[in-house]
């Protein structure tokens, strides 16, 4: 249960102790509590109980834990566990830490070398605090062989990014949810506390039920989420080259360094790509980099190094910059809340920051695809939870062959499963408990309703200057803040504080930037594990003599300017699946407001190319360094679009002057299933089901052995385009170089 908002604070005694340790940690002799604080500190020390924290980024939560750590250390409690969702979190909470003498370690995937020491020290008692990872809660190892003993012995667990425990939280990842069990095997008496800066009245209800299960007391500490130092704004611009051209323009005004934000891994680098050309300093920042690439690149943003990272939401929780100077997103993130989490990095420790939200049509997309991506599916935990009630080990790679969904969805849905007890992480994969389990739709029928308030929040946050409230308020009142007043500084207080003019000769470059189509196809070299189990018997490696050449495509589905362009063509094939809101609201070329606003439904449409998109796959075609050229054209049949494909493969043709020998046949109805699902299952649902026909192969033959160039759409598995093209070359084609309009990621 939640207790009183304002709960007692240190005692004389103790309040000296803290006040001390509190001024090793910042390292500023004159240091004092803000409002809070000691409060916390006093309910965790002093009560040993359970508190829950919401405070404004910046606010100094991790001093509360780092303060009660010390405070319990020399009172001879055991280590501090503490729960945290990022390493580049874990890295900034050690550095503080050991300015206070205080000794934390991390155990996580980047230094498993280390373990071992990490082991010995936290026997000798030589650790004060110990980092991991949510995920690391399921580690068989560290399940078995640390957990039980820190559990025995924790002085304090600290819950950071306390949302990620709620369903309703905007960032809810699934091991969060085995805190509550952990909760419920501490010693009575085991102070606890939860952090967060990004919760409405909604989670902080949810994470305080969770916190206080078994009816233990809760102290709750919330106070006031305005951000004094933040300048908000919101620039409505028709076209993602115009946002960029505007960014290239512009960058240099905004104030010291900053973060550019972007929704695709795509968009990051193709931004940090133009800014650069532009002359600015920037690295781009996704998941994809490894650990010390984002170290570097972390440290980069942090000396001044560079004017920016143009990250994803890779950099996001816990990365501290006392005085980052500017946060800018090309593209909305998909709730009020995780905007305010995001834009909470600019500002710490300097009087003004500047926040500019660029927002645009392809967002309502990508919000859907994460959207749909985070619900595990009813049937495929029913195929999943049916195969391993025999018993035994399941690697991920043998249960692709039952469920058809990608890896990434399918690691997602055995967390579920593994929180909700039906399974469970053992060494080697995972095995059914045999417990029974139940498809909550229910609840997440709830999350996903919550999920569309908080996009239609979040375009109601985007509105026009002369339509909105003031963006601060609009962010406290997404929070349930009930302090939440106009700032006095945003664009809808004050009018726009940033230039609205895009000059002609960025609008200029950014096009010639986004107008340069040609990405790589790379041809797959494997077999998927486990397709004889699919009825496909192959394994291994594919032979050289049935591998495709690596081929081209005009671009990523996720890309700004031609992947835009193809997603609107492709239609329902874009990112993720379908957009659903009004299917009456106007395109972006009559109305980009509207169409932000209230996005189409993109029906498929059969159309042939016209020539501006042949003119772009001559460019690709132009400037692609094939070992040889082709010698001829084929195309794969389509039930979708066939004028698409088959006009594209004739125009290609021509442009080339080269022959055009028809397309391959369908067999057994065709192809089966739809874009995504996992490797596995996508070969099966092609295999022999893409032939060569009599008059295809009697066409090639008369070719010889000429390369071709294989022409489709779309490409997403890319095991379409292999298992065309191993016919094709048993048919006696050559080199089969393989052409598409797009990538699908």
């Amino acid at each position: 249960m939640s207790a009183a908002l304002s709960p007692s604070p240190l005692t004389e005694e103790v309040g000296g102790e803290a006040l001390a340790v509190l001024r090793e940690l910042t390292g500023r002799p004159g240091a004092v509590f803000r409002e809070g604080q000691d409060a916390a500190v006093a309910a965790l020390v002093e009560r040993s109980q359970r508190a829950l924290v919401v405070q404004r980024t910046g606010w100094g939560k991790s001093a509360v834990y780092f303060v009660s750590t010390a405070l319990l250390r020399r009172r001879g409690k055991g280590p501090t566990l503490l729960v945290s969702p990022l390493l580049a979190l874990m890295r900034d909470q050690v550095a503080a830490a050991s300015r206070a003498g205080i000794r934390a370690v991390e155990i996580s995937s980047a230094n498993a070398t280390e373990w071992d020491d990490v082991a010995a020290r936290l026997a000798a008692d030589d650790v004060d605090v110990l980092l991991v990872s949510p995920e690391r809660l399921t580690n068989p190892r560290f399940r078995e062989e640390q957990l039980p003993d820190l559990v025995r012995r924790c002085g304090l667990l600290v819950v950071d990014e306390a949302h990620c425990v709620s369903d309703w939280g905007h960032d809810f990842r699934p091991d969060y949810r085995r805190i509550r069990d952990l909760l419920g095997r501490l010693p009575a008496g085991t102070p606890v506390l939860a952090t967060t800066a990004t919760a409405n009245e909604r989670v902080v209800a949810d994470v305080a039920e969770q916190l206080g299960a078994g009816g233990v007391e809760v102290t709750t500490v919330r106070g006031p989420l305005a951000r004094d130092s933040l300048r908000l704004g919101v620039l409505r611009l028709p076209t993602d080259r115009a946002r960029l051209a505007w960014l290239a323009a512009h960058l240099g005004d905004l104030p010291g360094s900053g973060i550019v934000y972007t929704l695709t891994v795509a968009a990051a680098e193709e931004t940090a790509n133009l800014l650069r050309d532009a002359g600015f300093d920037v690295r781009a920042y996704t998941g994809r980099l490894d650990d010390a690439d984002r170290k570097d690149a972390e440290e980069a943003l942090r000396s001044n190094a560079v004017k920016a990272l143009v990250a994803t939401s890779a950099l996001g929780m816990g990365f501290d910059k006392p005085d980052l100077g500017f946060v800018v997103h090309l593209g909305a993130p998909s709730s009020p809340v995780s905007y305010y989490q995001q834009v909470g990095r600019a500002g710490r420790a300097v009087e003004s920051a500047d926040v500019l939200l660029l927002p645009g049509p392809e967002d309502l997309a990508i919000w859907q695809w994460f959207a749909t991506s985070s619900m595990p599916r009813e049937d495929h935990a029913a195929a999943v939870l049916s195969a391993m009630a025999d018993g035994k080990s399941w690697s991920v790679a043998r249960l692709e062959t039952v469920a058809d969904v990608r890896r990434s969805r399918l690691e997602l849905l055995l967390k579920v499963l593994a929180v909700d007890g039906a399974v469970d992480r053992v060494q080697g994969g995972w095995r059914s408990t045999g417990q029974p389990w139940v498809y909550d739709a229910d609840r997440y029928a709830r999350v996903a309703r919550t999920r569309e308030a908080e996009q239609r929040a979040m375009i109601a946050y985007a509105r026009p200057v002369d339509e909105a409230q003031c963006r601060m308020a609009f962010l406290q009142e997404a929070l349930d803040d009930p302090t939440a007043t106009p700032c006095g500084r945003c664009d809808v207080c004050t009018g726009p504080w940033y230039p609205v003019e895009v000059p002609p000769d960025a609008a200029a470059a950014a096009s010639a930037a986004l107008d340069r189509p040609g990405v790589e196809v790379a041809p797959r070299a494997q077999w998927p594990t486990g397709a004889d189990r699919l009825g496909v018997e192959v394994k291994g490696r594919i032979a050289t003599a049935d591998q495709l050449e690596p081929g081209r495509a005009v671009a990523r589905l996720t890309d700004l300017g031609w992947g835009q362009r193809l997603r609107a063509l492709l239609g329902d094939d874009g990112v993720g699946g379908t957009v659903t809101l009004d299917h009456e609201a106007p395109g972006i070329e009559e109305d980009p407001d509207a169409a932000f606003d209230a996005p189409v439904r993109r029906s498929v449409s059969d159309v042939p190319p016209d020539e501006q998109l042949l003119k772009a796959c001559a460019r690709v075609l132009a400037a692609w360094d094939w070992a040889q050229r082709p010698g001829a054209v084929v195309a794969i049949p389509s039930r979708r679009r066939p004028q698409l494909v088959t006009g594209l493969a004739e125009g290609l043709a021509r442009l080339g002057r080269l022959p055009y020998l028809g397309s391959l046949s369908l067999a057994h109805g065709g192809p089966t299933g739809g874009p995504g699902g996992n490797s596995a299952f996508r070969l099966a649902a092609v295999w022999e089901r893409l032939v060569v026909g009599p008059e295809l192969r009697e066409r090639l033959a008369g070719a010889g052995a000429t390369p071709v160039l294989l022409v489709d759409d779309l490409v997403d598995s890319r095991w379409t385009m292999t298992v065309a093209g191993r016919e094709l070359r048993r048919a006696g084609a050559g080199p089969v170089l393989p052409f598409a309009l797009a990538l699908a990621a």
